[in-house]
């Protein structure tokens, strides 16, 4: 049992104001993996003013120095890996493989990228005879989810650490154990007291408190649309910065040519991923109508290697994170039967052979028309649908009718014809042909997908304001 009872605020690990401690399930056994403490807005304040004590010298401190502890934080981390994993696949349900080799390793990216091009990002630049300087916008608070806790993390904490900030961290109160790991490695790295703080909790108990803090300078969240929207709220009377990555509901537009069936199982494939619970996730495929049952039977070859079971054990897919989230998720499924939406394979229930556990059957749809709620709603679980279009134009038109714009996807075997496609797609992330994430491009959102860029140096503006010298050269 994980028994996480203390807070890390000004460089020590501190008994929190009221003790408040809370179940934190294994969502593949339904039972307690151990406990976390719920702070309060008292708590907050507290690493609120060990953050805004430490910022007086971390912001004046050099690129060089910034550089070094970043540097001493990859090592530490890279000492860690396998702690990290473990946690990440008993706090949330990643299996081990995909934890190992993708959620663990993505954390460490962003560290050694934020390293790589912090000593070439230019602080300043003259103009005339003004001179333009970006400086550390202040304290940063921090709330991020559970689905890629170290990915979410790390890409909020690293630029923040580059450019000068310090920080308040909330983490997702469903899976906190990663986080403490996290807290542990900046420690050992000798990042100065105060610079990291991390408060447990939930959204409203310490969530609030952070978005609404007077001390506060930015908050940046990751979460659902619905819970950006409440902390935008909140941060409003003090009119700090708020930077948002939120929902998605992603289209993935399939050519017509002779590389379709491939294309077909390969995004049914990558929807699959972390058992769809991934923002970014390909979650509307867009396919000919002409080819619907074609996509179906290329879908149905992909069905036999989705093994769902015990993420310890070597896996394509985990549970879903918890009782609400697979109750949701179940819920829609029905509801797209309901709807008259053709089902490919899996459907509601567990698995036969998982009666214990968040187990989700992976599900695909065929024959979806865009205004069901299953093509409109983020399920957030492995379901994806198939929806038919007559021309690319009804293709880009489909894939933009959506409230959300986190990512897109276009595959074919024209590439220039796949790069127009992908050009015309109203979202801040665009695949071409499976192309992976690059650390080093920027990630977010248009519409209600959010505001603000992560990843790689676009993320260090966000964590900077400007100024201007007027007669610096004069």
């Amino acid at each position: 049992m994980r028994e996480i009872t203390k807070f890390y605020i000004d460089g020590q690990w501190v008994e929190p104001t009221e003790l408040n401690l809370i179940d934190v399930i294994n969502p593949a056994t339904e039972k307690a993996a151990g406990h976390v403490a719920l702070g309060t807005a008292a708590d907050v304040d507290t690493a609120v003013q060990a953050a805004r004590k430490a910022f007086t010298t971390w912001s004046q401190t050099s690129v060089d120095e910034r550089v070094g502890i970043l540097n001493a934080v990859v090592a530490e981390y890279q000492k860690r890996m396998p702690e990290l994993a473990a946690a990440v696949t008993e706090e949330m349900g990643a299996p081990n493989g995909l934890a190992n080799n993708v959620q663990v390793p993505i954390g460490l990216a962003h560290l050694m990228t934020a390293a790589a091009q912090l000593p070439t990002f230019s602080f300043s630049e003259d103009r005339g005879s003004s001179r333009i300087v970006k400086e550390p916008i202040g304290v940063c608070g921090f709330i991020t989810p559970w689905n890629w806790p170290l990915n979410q993390v790390m890409v909020k904490v690293a630029p923040a650490l580059a450019t000068g900030c310090t920080m308040v961290l909330k983490p997702s109160e469903v899976a906190p154990f990663s986080a403490a790991i996290v807290a542990e490695i900046f420690d050992a790295a000798g990042v100065p007291a105060g610079v990291f703080n991390l408060v447990n909790g939930d959204g409203p108990g310490v969530g609030t408190a952070l978005a609404s803090h007077p001390g506060i300078d930015m908050v940046s969240f990751t979460g659902s649309t619905r819970a950006g929207i409440e902390v935008a709220k909140n941060a409003a009377p003090t009119v700090k910065r708020v930077a948002q990555e939120l929902g998605g509901k992603s289209p993935n537009i399939i050519l017509d040519d002779e590389d379709f069936a491939t294309n077909v199982s390969g995004g049914v494939a990558a929807m699959m991923m972390n058992s769809g619970q991934s923002c970014n996730a390909p979650t509307r495929m867009l396919v000919p109508k002409s080819r619907m049952a074609e996509a179906a039977e290329a879908a149905k070859s992909v069905q036999s290697t989705l093994t769902v079971g015990d993420p310890s054990t070597d896996v394509r897919m985990g549970p879903v994170v918890s009782e609400p989230q697979f109750e949701k998720v179940q819920g829609l499924i029905e509801r797209g039967i309901e709807e008259g939406a053709d089902v490919v394979f899996g459907g509601p229930g567990r698995p036969d052979e998982l009666p214990t556990g968040y187990y989700v059957r992976p599900t695909v749809f065929a024959d979806v028309t865009n205004d069901m709620d299953i093509a409109r709603t983020e399920i957030f679980g492995p379901v994806l649908v198939m929806i038919g279009y007559d021309s690319i134009d009804n293709a880009i038109e489909i894939a933009n009718d959506t409230e959300y714009g986190l990512a897109g996807y276009v595959s074919g075997k024209d590439v220039d014809e796949v790069r127009k496609v992908g050009s015309r797609i109203r979202a801040g992330s665009i695949s071409l042909n499976g192309a992976q994430l690059d650390p080093s491009a920027p990630f977010g959102g248009y519409k209600q997908s959010g505001n603000g860029r992560e990843w790689g140096d676009y993320a260090f503006d966000e964590f900077l304001e400007v100024k201007s010298l007027l007669g610096y050269d004069a």
